[in-house]
């Protein structure tokens, strides 16, 4: 077999288990993990039920390869846009807005993918849970991270907790997503925006330091 014909297996092998990952995303953040199968997405997608297999061999493979692919999707979405800007509550701020942006844009059908797939598999034991628990452990401190930048540039008060600051943060962001899915309503965003700037100014040596818009 020539190199060629390889490298076009191989690319061919990519793209259709980039199409069966974008359908996957799409189901999981609506219906969960657990109604994803390889034989409905290859009925989905008219694909032979055996090439879907033979690309990913299990449900649980297929469920850890969605929630890969769903990261990328994130990290693109919320967290690349704000890393090159300098550190201090504008970043804080801005990281907290790109999150709320993301599920007010429904980026994923379901809104958040992950505040999703974590209620579906929070008493759950397995690998796939072990995985959600890794991502939001990371979110997390990527959170904490920000602000203990902001208060290395001396824009938050020496004495406000990370750890508590950032469960706080986090938790705003989260309730605006699952009152807007469950009720069709997006104003909660506003209300949520609302409440984020409040902690920050509480936290911040100056509140004129935290961004209006």
């Amino acid at each position: 077999m020539t190199e060629a014909r390889v490298d076009g297996r191989v690319q061919r092998g990519n793209h259709t288990r980039g199409l069966i990952l974008a359908r996957a995303v799409e189901i999981a953040s609506v219906e969960g993990l657990a109604s994803l199968s390889l034989g409905r997405l290859s009925t989905d997608l008219h694909l032979s039920k055996s090439g879907v297999f033979g690309l990913f061999g299990s449900k649980e493979e297929l469920q850890l390869a969605t929630i890969d692919a769903a990261t990328k999707i994130y990290i693109d979405t919320v967290v690349v846009p704000v890393m090159d800007l300098s550190p201090g509550l504008a970043k804080v701020w801005r990281l907290c807005v790109s999150w709320l942006d993301y599920s007010r844009g429904r980026v994923f059908p379901g809104g958040c993918f992950f505040y999703a797939v974590a209620a579906e598999f929070d008493a759950q034991p397995g690998r796939v849970r072990e995985t959600i628990v890794a991502l939001s452990a990371r979110w997390a401190r990527l959170v904490e991270k920000l602000i203990d930048q902001a208060r290395a540039v001396g824009e938050i008060k020496e004495e406000v907790e990370t750890a508590q600051l950032g469960f706080e943060l986090v938790a705003f962001m989260e309730t605006a997503n699952a009152y807007s899915v469950l009720n069709d309503d997006v104003s909660v965003y506003r209300r949520s925006r609302t409440a984020i700037r409040s902690l920050l100014r509480h936290a911040a040596s100056d509140p004129a330091l935290v961004p209006q818009d």
